[in-house]
């Protein structure tokens, strides 16, 4: 916790974030995609394609004395992840400049995985985490096309188990004196798992 968001609830606002044009996870979509990972004190969490690091910064304050690795090809990103770390005041993200799947190799198996981009990898990425996640872990897939869904779908097979969710938000904004609501990108959210976890 620090002084910008001192709440143990995850849901930091949008505009807290160091942002410039790179894609950002929406607060409501971070909500409910650090539910769906089931996040723990001291876990290894990996952000897959981390943009501005929003779901690292708000998974960094979860797990303690944990760890995120922030995955990230875009260099504009990288140096936004690091900017928000600073913002937040947090130690625990280790930020991994490259692009998924060769990006992955070396880094400490993780317990969970948020994947945000793939860079059209997705199967390649699910292949590399089916191979590394610890028992018990989980992989959550944020999708905004069908065809990511469809991609992420038709990667995860038995022994995986999977629920998807469709996350529709809006936001009130004033206009004169009326409010209208301004609806955010549907987005998918894909929880995968292997056994009970």
């Amino acid at each position: 916790m620090n002084s910008r968001w001192p709440f143990l609830t995850p849901g930091i606002p949008d505009d807290l974030f160091v942002r410039n044009k790179v894609p950002m996870t929406k607060e409501e979509i971070r909500v409910v995609t650090l539910a769906k990972a089931r996040l723990a004190p001291d876990q290894i969490v990996w952000d897959v394609g981390s943009g501005t690091g929003s779901l690292a910064v708000e998974a960094a304050r979860l797990i303690g004395n944990g760890m995120v690795c922030a995955v990230e090809r875009n260099p504009d990103g990288v140096k936004l992840i690091e900017a928000n770390a600073r913002r937040f005041e947090l130690h625990n993200i280790r930020v991994v400049a490259g692009a998924a799947p060769q990006a992955l190799h070396g880094l400490p198996a993780p317990d969970r995985v948020l994947v945000g981009g793939s860079g059209g990898q997705l199967a390649a990425i699910v292949t590399v985490v089916d191979q590394v996640l610890h028992p018990g872990g989980r992989l959550v897939i944020n999708a905004v096309t069908l065809e990511t869904l469809a991609g992420a779908l038709a990667c995860l097979n038995q022994p995986w188990r999977v629920e998807v969710v469709q996350v529709s938000a809006a936001r009130a904004e004033q206009t004169g004196k009326s409010h209208l609501l301004r609806a955010l990108n549907p987005v998918f959210i894909i929880s995968a798992w292997k056994g009970d976890a």
